[in-house]
């Protein structure tokens, strides 16, 4: 489950993206160049092949660590692209292009949000969508709805199968786990799984937000969101903390996590990104990068925990998940960090190398004095069992 948002502002368009996957589902933030392949190159996505093209865009992506492609990202010309699972009344196919391929794919070969939206549905229509997209269960699919976006437009695209639908944005718009284009929503949707998904809360919640507040830093407060100023996450055994766009896992029927979250500032001058590269937002930094300036962000993480800035970041935030009112000091820290960088971006590496300091600090003092677990006793016995697959306890 995931949320995506944008504001058109006079001064330009802005984006941002929460990622709700399966809770040990790490996320690699990667830069790639610009490349010239061969006519006859074929390209390996997730699950099939597909004939390359002679050159593609420059671009920086937040992708699962075992996916081809990606959750959100954004290319040299100024592209960002989020997708979103949504359930249809359409056959899901055992293999095809999954939404997180037609995302790269698309910011690889379109140089606006325009050609974007054209690039998904050409794919769509020659190579179909499908094949497993979850983590802990690969048999999980869905189809997909994307938010494009550039400095001068923005783009709702909707998927069923093969079936499409395109909406430009007039000011501010939010996607979540529902089709949402009149017309072909009620056509579509399948109103049982949308429902349980609790998109229609979210969505509303984030254009909500996105109007109070139509800034980079409102962006952020967006993300960090649990239902309503400074509160803590709400949980339900069915659900966990899924009413919200930064999301807690922990339900019986849907358990997922915010486990990236971005946010873009489009202008005609520029592009600015602010990403985690870790899981929640609401203990996380965002900090500053950019798609024409690599960064060493250290060693991509993988399947369990180990010494990358996701997993590094994963040890404290899932003690401090347990009390988050304990650690009030940690949280004042975090912001006076943040507040910093957007006052003045350092460059990506400072900011990372910054956060890393941050964890190693605080690390340190949960580890001094661990505290209670106040969470429900689900949501402790549902952590439990993701911790020792992860190699956390």
């Amino acid at each position: 489950m995931c949320d995506t948002v944008v504001a058109i502002t006079a001064e330009g368009v802005l984006f941002a993206k929460n990622s709700d996957r399966d809770v040990n589902e790490a996320q690699c933030l990667e830069w790639h160049p610009r490349r010239e392949y061969a006519a006859d190159a074929y390209l390996r996505c997730t699950w099939i092949e597909i004939p390359q093209v002679r050159e593609t865009c420059a671009l920086l992506i937040s992708r699962p660590f075992w996916m081809w492609g990606a959750e959100m990202g954004a290319n040299e010309h100024g592209v960002v692209i989020g997708n979103e699972a949504v359930f249809t009344n359409q056959p899901y196919a055992p293999t095809g292009l999954t939404g997180m391929d037609l995302v790269r794919l698309a910011l690889e070969r379109a140089d606006t949000a325009q050609r974007a939206c054209e690039t998904i549905v050409a794919l769509l229509e020659e190579h179909g969508q499908g094949g497993g997209c979850g983590y802990e269960n690969r048999r999980f699919t869905y189809h997909n709805s994307f938010l494009v976006a550039d400095a001068g437009a923005a783009f709702v695209l909707e998927t069923a199968g093969r079936h499409w639908s395109v909406a430009p944005v007039a000011d501010v718009r939010a996607i979540s786990n529902g089709l949402s284009i009149p017309g072909f929503a009620q056509e579509h949707a399948d109103p049982l799984r949308t429902r349980i998904a609790g998109c229609a809360i979210r969505r509303a919640r984030s254009e909500t937000l996105a109007r109070q507040d139509p800034t980079v830093a409102g962006m952020m407060r967006l993300l960090r969101d649990h239902g309503a100023p400074g509160a803590p996450p709400k949980y339900s055994a069915l659900t966990g903390a899924l009413c919200a766009p930064c999301v807690h896992a922990g339900g019986l029927l849907t358990a997922v996590q915010t486990t990236g979250s971005w946010v873009a500032e489009l202008r005609r001058d520029g592009a600015r990104h602010w990403v985690t590269a870790t899981s929640a937002p609401c203990t996380s930094l965002f900090k500053p990068v950019s798609v024409n300036d690599p960064s060493d962000t250290g060693p991509a993480p993988g399947p369990h925990a180990d010494d990358s800035l996701w997993w590094r970041h994963e040890r404290l935030q899932r003690r401090i998940a347990r009390d988050p009112a304990a650690w009030t000091a940690y949280f004042a820290e975090r912001d006076a960090l943040e507040a910093a960088w957007l006052a003045a971006p350092p460059p990506a590496a400072v900011a990372f190398a910054e956060h890393q300091a941050l964890l190693d600090r605080q690390t340190g003092i949960v580890d001094e004095k661990p505290g209670r677990d106040r969470r429900p006793w689900w949501m402790r016995r549902f952590w439990r069992v993701r911790d020792r697959l992860a190699g956390l306890c």
